[in-house]
């Protein structure tokens, strides 16, 4: 099974500026109901980045930062971990284990598809067993 097959496609993602503050990041993380979100890159040539609420909460202990005057750049993971399209789900699922991750953002020509999470490859395995 692909990548593509069990991702979670772009239409569905949440998409910030890397210039917002962490505070609109946060706002659009309850609206929208995820953990993360995927900081568009800064142009074409540009890499994309992801914010979770663990580099959320890692910046404000970390610096006691404050979540109105940090930008979502200055805690993003910035290249993000990205994989292809085409690339087979238990390579993927081995990538996450062995580097502790659960989500990977999902690009090809450096054009972002979607991500693929844990869950999502965890849903797989519930259906394999129904």
């Amino acid at each position: 099974m692909l990548v593509e097959e069990v991702m979670t496609p772009l239409e569905k993602l949440v998409k910030v500026s890397p210039m917002a503050t962490v505070r609109e990041a946060l706002q659009l993380m309850k609206e929208n109901g995820v953990r993360s979100v995927i900081v568009d890159k800064n142009g074409t040539s540009g890499a994309y980045g992801l914010v979770t609420f663990k580099n959320i909460l890692q910046s404000i202990v970390a610096e006691d930062g404050d979540i109105d005057l940090l930008n979502v750049y200055d805690i993003a993971v910035i290249p993000a971990i990205a994989i292809s399209t085409k690339l087979d789900v238990k390579y993927a699922a081995k990538m996450m284990v062995t580097s502790s991750i659960k989500r990977i953002l999902v690009t090809d020509n450096n054009e972002l598809h979607g991500i693929l999470t844990m869950t999502d490859i965890i849903e797989i395995l519930m259906d394999s067993v129904e």
